[in-house]
């Protein structure tokens, strides 16, 4: 999963980035090389802790990169617990019901998988997400 950024520089020799889908991702630095790093820290701040967890953030667009406008990969942990909550809402599906269909026995077991602080699945468990959302497209995880 990756986000675009457009890049902006100052008068003074700094820089500037706007995430392009989420706005209030925005952040600055001295040069690119430490822009390009706190691109990532903020896109992944911004989708691991969003201010209202009722509602999923805007997945990324399909835009042309610039010179500009560049993409910023989202750490694989974020990208398949919001991938998977997307899924299940799509479908109108409670946790419950998901983590039934996994065969889980508990319910924390999934909400495991919908926290990007605990996401880690096992290529089971992967395999078996897949098998209930056939949409998934793991490649976005990665």
């Amino acid at each position: 999963m990756e986000y675009h950024f457009k890049i902006h520089s100052e008068k003074n020799n700094g820089f500037w980035a706007q995430c392009i889908e989420i706005p209030e991702a925005k952040t600055q630095a001295d040069s690119l090389h430490e822009l390009h790093s706190n691109m990532e820290e903020v896109i992944n701040l911004v989708l691991d802790d969003p201010e209202n967890k009722d509602v999923l953030p805007p997945f990324p667009k399909k835009l042309k990169v610039t010179k500009d406008i560049i993409k910023v990969k989202v750490d694989p942990k974020i990208s398949f617990a919001l991938i998977l909550k997307r899924e299940r809402l799509k479908r109108n599906l409670t946790q419950r019901q998901v983590a039934d269909k996994l065969g889980l026995k508990n319910l924390y077991s999934y909400q495991r998988l919908e926290s990007a602080k605990t996401a880690n699945p096992q290529l089971t468990t992967i395999s078996k997400v897949k098998a209930i959302f056939p949409n998934v497209r793991l490649e976005e995880v990665v």
